[in-house]
Formats: C-alpha cells, structure tokens, sequence
C-alpha cells in the first residue's frame, strides 16, 4: 500500500491524523478515538515504513531526519490534499504521524467562536493567543481569524509557520507565507526579519522558546496585531506561562509589556458531539480589560479567572459557563460536560 493509498482512505473517513508504527496496523484518529485503518489488517513492519517514509522525502530531508532522529514538514499530493508530517524514530524503528489539513478555512461563525471575537478582530495592534492541547483545532481557529481580516481589510499578514498548514488566497489582504527550514531559520529570526516587512498582522505558528516570546510580545507592543499558538490549558496558565519562561530580573517587565500589548486568550478543547458524527469546541474567552491589565502587573494571575466569570456581558466566559451553554444547546452530552468540567457544580444552574 502507497502513501497515497493510506492518506485517501483517511480523507474517505474524515480522519485527523494517521498514525503508522511497527507492529501496528495503521491508525486513523476519527473523532478523537484511534482506530484501525478499514481494510488493513497486516500489521506494519519496519521495511515498509521506511519505504513509505522516504517516498515522501527529498535527499535533503533524509539527511536532516537521519541526524536529527526526528523530522517536520508539509506533505501535498497532486489532487492539492495537503498533509502535516511528522517522522520519528521509536525503539530504533521509524514512525510516522500526519495530519490532514482542510483545504477549506471555516468561517468564523461556523466554528462557533463568541461574537466578540468580530470585535476584537477590528484591532490594529495588540496579541491574541489561542491555547490547547495539541489536537484541539488551534490552527483552524487561527486561520478562520486570519482569513476574516483577509476578508475584511486591506493588510499585509505575514504568517510564520512549521510548516506552513492552511493556504490563504488574497482578497483585500496580501500574504506572505514563510515556513520554518525552508524561509526562515527559526521562529525568532522570522519574526526578527517580519520587522522590517511592513507588516500590519503577524500570525505565529507556535512561540516555542524565550527568544520567540520575547519578539512577539514586542511585535504586538509596537504597533501590530499578533495572533500566536501555545498549548496551555487556560487563559490564567498562559500568562503564567509566558512570564515564567523569561528570567526573574526580566519578569517585571515581561508583566507590564503584557498588561499593555494583550488583547484577548482564546483556550479552548474539542469535544464529542451529542448523538452524531463530529466535535464541537468548548473555549474559555479572556479580554484584556483595566482589571485584568492590573491583576497581569501585579502579578495575582489566579484572580484572573473570577474577572472572567463576572464579565459575561462583555464576551468573556469560563471553560465550565461555555460547557453549560452547550449543555443547553444539546451539542454535548451531560456525561461528556460532566469529565471536562473544572467545577461539575457549576453545570446545576
């Protein structure tokens, strides 16, 4: 079997990832739950994923996987689907995972992300981050903001991106896509070098490290509105997260830069739909207002998650008041809502 056969067949079921291992059959996710490939059942050998692995890589990348034990990259086959690859070496076998990337960008509204959103989206400077655990539709949510402004207004929106997922087509906005390896060295330089590029929106595909942070807290202090990715779990764990990774005599001022720059935090998961094929997203919704601002500088983050179960009418919700909202609509089950709750008391009212 090819690796376009396998990555037909997981386009044909709807899958997200496709997961091949020695002594495994290959894995589809679908849904959230792995589950074995519809029609394979011999189990995978180490020759045949080494094939397959390198039916998809230039000399160069089977160098740099080699070395490196671990590699990746964006993988296009000639009907267009397009596929996010990573290869890995496990008990001194290769293995890969990929993940289909949608050649459609969702509109805003069909992900179901709070109307405020639109709002915040009007900005012309400032950061928005979306969090999650991986698999939790991150890159999505970004590309639908993203292609909103495309939508919208004139822009120049430079993405920097590992590697590069959706591919946006200019309407009022231009583009320019830079993926990680091939046109830039890391995220810090890209970001370094998206300074001198007239920017107007800078989408980062994940701060990874101190370097990386630092520039884009400053990109989106200086005039530009900044959308970035990091897998946190709350809006409150975000900022946490940010400060703590700079040195204790550069925290002060990481706090101020962020009580300043911070537009909104959008953290969310996805869950199993009620009764159908399918997932919905559950999202915790931060907006930067004065109190937040102040509870950032001084330094009391968990007072942070009482503001935004008070501020409800301005747009902000917890995890646990949106999981009662889809509770409600009948999106997801109570037994679901109830494993994903952070208070389950909360899902009385």
């Amino acid at each position: 079997m090819t690796i376009k056969e396998i990555f037909s067949i997981a386009v044909t079921e709807k899958a997200s990832d496709v997961h091949l291992l020695v002594g495994y059959v290959p894995m589809l996710r679908i849904d959230g739950h792995l589950l074995e490939m519809p029609g394979s059942k011999k189990v995978l050998e180490e020759k045949e994923i080494e094939v397959l692995i390198d039916s998809m890589l230039t000399a160069e990348q089977r160098f740099a996987f080699i070395k490196d034990r671990n590699l990746d990259f964006g993988y296009q086959l000639a009907d267009g689907s397009r596929y996010r690859v990573n290869v890995f070496f496990e008990k001194k076998n290769r293995g890969l995972v990929a993940r289909l990337i949608s050649d459609i960008i969702p509109d805003i509204k069909a992900l179901g992300l709070p109307p405020v959103v639109l709002d915040i989206l009007n900005l012309r400077q400032g950061l928005i981050l979306v969090t999650g655990p991986t698999g939790s539709g991150k890159s999505t949510t970004l590309a639908a903001m993203i292609n909103h402004i495309n939508l919208n207004r004139r822009a120049n929106i430079i993405t920097l991106e590992d590697p590069i997922e959706y591919v946006f087509q200019p309407k009022k906005s231009m583009f320019m896509q830079r993926q990680l390896g091939d046109d830039m060295i890391s995220f810090a330089d890209g970001l370094k070098c998206a300074m001198r590029q007239d920017p107007n929106v800078i989408m980062v595909g994940e701060m990874r490290d101190l370097e990386s942070m630092a520039a884009t807290v400053t990109l989106a202090e200086t005039g530009h509105l900044v959308f970035a990715t990091l897998h946190t779990y709350s809006a409150a764990q975000t900022i946490d997260r940010i400060i703590d990774i700079f040195p204790p005599y550069q925290q002060n001022q990481v706090r101020m830069q962020l009580s300043a720059s911070l537009a909104c935090v959008i953290s969310q998961r996805l869950l199993p739909k009620n009764g159908v094929d399918g997932r919905v997203a559950v999202r915790e919704l931060l907006i930067n207002t004065p109190a937040v601002a102040n509870m950032i500088r001084e330094n009391k983050i968990p007072q942070i998650k009482s503001i935004i179960e008070t501020n409800s009418k301005i747009g902000m919700q917890t995890m646990d008041q949106n999981l009662l909202l889809l509770l409600k609509q009948g999106l997801i089950t109570r037994d679901v809502a109830m494993n994903y709750a952070e208070n389950p008391e909360t899902l009385k009212a």
